[in-house]
């Protein structure tokens, strides 16, 4: 009998996992039924950007957190496909930092030229997941929108792909309510222009207040400060950039800090993370974590350990993304295909907490790299994926690092050789700075410039 198999959310990690099967079929694997229930109209998760905040026209919560300007904050050679490189896609080596349409456009290419799309049904978000213990298969309960029906269908393995930067973590500070002027999570900050001229405070001093910070600069913030809760983000910031103590309150339009001082703001965005949040899951199937590198409760950080039929995608906190998700549900395949054997609970559970203890020891970036790049080679070893050089993503990822701390506004002009192809990509045709239009059209289309660093002084 033919297995079936659930697949919760078309975006990255989602359509990994059907490229995984497809990959599979087409070297002979016996056939397994594939069904991916994507909430949203297209595919494409967090890539699938669209103009709505709040709720969007089913009257679901906005899945995507994207903006408008977004760029790559990371190396696109750090997450680029082993199967399928963006110099195959494009037909051409292309720049290192694309924005958002250029990199939407690299994921929609590699499955579409699979053909997957046929597995997906849009527009139905799933409500509940039960395992029956009875035959030991799952209940998976849907609403189809575009039909309005709720719905229920049994499958022996449920692959949760839904991502973990959706659900916004949205503290509360005093004078909040009260505050002339606008408040938002990074979640439903769509565009830099709405911020030009005024006085911008960011809650949080992760990625989203770097990178938010930055855009707002970039299309002419009068002001920005970044408030931290532990410690700074400790880059050379422009002269309008400063950074203080986490915020302890606001009394009109003025911001108070905890050494004291106060500023005048105009506007506040809280970049102050996500929930990990599963509501179609019950409590016996539902990871429960904070955004970290290891999760406690998934084997090989992806099976579920108190129930292996049911797997994560995608959970971790992350350095790698695309080529992890593909290692991932490589492996997932894998065990659901009979390839790979799961050990016993005890053995599964004694093999994260030493990958947590390890976790735990790390104390600075490279220590994580190199644990994630460890992570990934792991899975890779145990599958047909396609081997590539982790230890050259580690060195990219440092030099990025290092980039960054010489000059947070620069760091998207450097340039990198591709670690599937061995090509240097070169230099954007403008200066990040002086790109104000992020169009896949403009950044293609325009000549090259000649590249600010060669692969040789980015290691100096």
């Amino acid at each position: 009998m033919t297995k079936r198999v659930a697949i919760i959310g078309a975006g990255p990690s989602g359509l990994a996992q059907l490229r995984a099967f497809q990959s599979a079929f087409e070297k002979g694997a016996d056939p397994v039924e594939l069904v991916c229930f994507e909430k949203q109209s297209d595919w494409g998760g967090q890539w699938n950007y669209t103009w709505r905040t709040g709720l969007d026209a089913n009257g679901e919560p906005v899945h995507s957190s994207m903006y408008r300007y977004l760029w790559s904050n990371g190396p696109k050679e750090c997450l680029e496909f082993a199967d399928y490189s963006f110099e195959e896609h494009f037909g051409k080596p292309i720049a290192s930092y694309p924005p958002r349409a250029v990199l939407w456009d690299y994921i929609k290419g590699r499955v579409e030229k699979s053909g997957v799309r046929e597995h997906i049904r849009f527009n139905c978000p799933v409500r509940h997941v039960e395992y029956r213990e009875s035959d030991a298969t799952f209940l998976v309960t849907v609403q189809d929108h575009e039909r309005d029906v709720v719905e229920s269908e049994i499958f022996d393995h449920v692959v949760v792909a839904s991502g973990h930067f959706s659900t916004p973590n949205v503290p509360e500070f005093e004078g909040f309510e009260s505050f002339n002027g606008r408040i938002l999570h990074a979640h439903d900050f769509r565009d830099a222009l709405e911020f030009q001229g005024k006085h911008l405070l960011l809650v949080g001093s992760s990625y989203s207040a770097e990178d938010i910070g930055s855009q707002c600069y970039k299309y002419g913030a009068r002001s920005i400060t970044t408030s931290y809760r532990t410690r700074p983000m400790g880059f050379d910031w422009p002269e309008n950039w400063e950074e203080k103590p986490l915020l302890k309150r606001v009394d009109g339009n003025t911001a108070y800090f905890a050494d004291g001082s106060s500023k005048q703001v105009d506007a506040i965005i809280l970049c102050t993370g996500y929930l990990h949040h599963f509501p179609f899951l019950p409590d016996t199937l539902r990871l429960q974590t904070n955004n970290r590198l290891w999760p406690l409760g998934l084997y090989r950080g992806v099976a579920w350990e108190a129930n292996p039929g049911l797997f994560y995608l995608g959970m971790q906190d992350q350095w790698y993304t695309f080529n992890m998700f593909d290692a991932q549900a490589w492996y997932v395949r894998d065990i659901i295909l009979g390839r790979i054997a799961l050990p016993d609970y005890e053995t599964m559970r004694a093999d994260s907490q030493a990958w947590r203890r390890r976790e735990e020891g790390l104390e600075d970036d490279e220590q994580m790299i190199r644990f994630q790049g460890d992570y990934v080679a792991g899975l890779i070893e145990a599958t047909d994926y396609p081997s590539f050089d982790i230890e050259g993503v580690n060195r990219t990822f440092l030099e990025w690092e290092q980039h960054k701390h010489r000059d947070i506004m620069t760091f998207r002009d450097k340039s990198y050789p591709s670690l599937m192809t061995g090509t240097q990509a070169p230099a954007h045709h403008t200066r990040w700075l002086d790109a104000m239009d992020d169009s896949l059209e403009a950044f293609l289309d325009a000549p090259a410039r000649r590249p600010t660093a060669t692969p040789e002084k980015a290691n100096g």
